[in-house]
Formats: structure tokens, sequence, C-alpha cells
């Protein structure tokens, strides 16, 4: 059942692409309810807020959540030609990654499973 030619789907397919400035980042060392917490905390706010609530949060997460933000941020400059004073932060959610299973040995030779949790972190910035 074809739809036409593939240089045509392919034009379809590409005028129908989300032009907002995004940055994501794939397999981050945690659980996606952790970073969950902090992206909570910025969804919504203009990025100059993110930006503080992420500099001054204490947990892990807002650590990388902050390289990312800053990233998105020079993605939008950069590539769509926004400013970052008309920028917030409009979509930022955590997809559940794929989990690292190890052994920890415990008494009477019996072994404990600890898995080790990743998460793909995605932030979407628009324009006010």
């Amino acid at each position: 059942m074809s739809r036409g030619h593939r240089s045509q789907i392919k034009r379809e397919r590409n005028a129908n692409k989300d032009t907002r400035p995004s940055a994501k980042l794939s397999y981050a060392r945690m659980s996606a309810q952790k970073a969950g917490f902090v992206l909570d905390a910025i969804r919504g706010k203009d990025v100059a807020t993110a930006l503080a609530i992420v500099t001054y949060n204490p947990r892990y997460a807002s650590s990388v959540i902050k390289k990312l933000l800053e990233s998105a941020i020079a993605n939008a400059e950069n590539n769509n030609g926004l400013r970052a004073d008309d920028l917030y932060v409009e979509e930022c959610y955590a997809n559940k990654g794929p989990t690292m299973k190890r052994i920890r040995p415990r008494a009477q030779g019996r072994a404990y499973r600890i898995e080790k949790r990743t998460c793909h972190i995605t932030i979407v910035l628009n324009e006010k």
C-alpha cells in the first residue's frame, strides 16, 4: 500500500516536525521519579527563574537538569534565533530508561538484586 514517492513521504514528515527548541539527555543515571521532583519545580517558569531554582536546589538531579536547561537555551539562541529573555519551560518530563541489574551477596548464600535505574530527560522551551 504505497502513499507516494519516498521523497514526497519524507517532505510530508518533515513538514510536521516540532520546531520548538529543546534538549534531551538519554540514559541519565537516576530514577525518573527523582528527576521528576526537580522538573515539576521548573515546569511553566521562565528560563531565568528555572535556572535559579535548579542552581540552589540541593538534589543531585538539579545539577544534571541545570546543564540540560542551559543546553536548551543555547539551542534556542543559536538554532532558532530566539532571545533567552523571552523563553519559558513549556514541557519537561523524564521517561523511564533501561534498568541495570546487579547482585548483592547476602547472608547464608542468598543474593539480593540491586536495580540501578536510568531515565531519559527532555526539556522543551517556547517563546512567551
